[in-house]
């Protein structure tokens, strides 16, 4: 019998591309400590209000909510401490390049398992104007009623 697909991902900031104006990505390791690893392992993170910083050549994941493991003891982690993200020289230079100017920033879009090992997908990201936001929705609301009217058609 095929063994199922199990769907990796632990969690998803969904706020971040209507905020942001996502231009690249990138794929980080995340340096954890054992009782953070069980605790993603339950399912339990939170990244909606994580961002991330270039500090002295490294970057950090600030804010990223991985609350303590149920069955740790004393040794158990802060929840809400910075933690390094693994990234190659270039890309950390890219990065702090993109972040020296003002509205840019690097948003945390989804943390997930690869071949046993916690990553977090990092975007360049601009905020958005609020009129920016209104126009996504209204060009979302379009392309709905556009494959409405289709689906429509093809039923006749």
């Amino acid at each position: 019998m095929a063994r199922k697909k199990s769907d990796d991902t632990i969690a998803v900031n969904r706020r971040a591309r209507y905020d942001y104006d996502i231009s690249e990505t990138f794929e980080a390791g995340i340096a954890l400590t054992g009782t953070e690893v069980k605790s993603l392992r339950a399912g339990k993170a939170s990244i909606a209000l994580a961002f991330a910083t270039v500090r002295r050549g490294e970057v950090w994941l600030a804010q990223a909510d991985i609350p303590e493991y149920a069955f740790g003891n004393r040794a158990n982690h802060d929840p809400t401490r910075q933690r390094k993200l693994l990234l190659h020289r270039r890309e950390i230079d890219e990065m702090a390049k993109f972040t020296q100017e003002q509205g840019r920033t690097l948003v945390p879009l989804r943390l997930y398992w690869k071949d046993g090992k916690a990553k977090l997908l990092v975007g360049l990201g601009q905020g958005k104007a609020t009129h920016d936001k209104r126009a996504d929705l209204a060009r979302k609301d379009a392309q709905r009623q556009v494959q409405r009217a289709l689906r429509e058609r093809q039923k006749v």
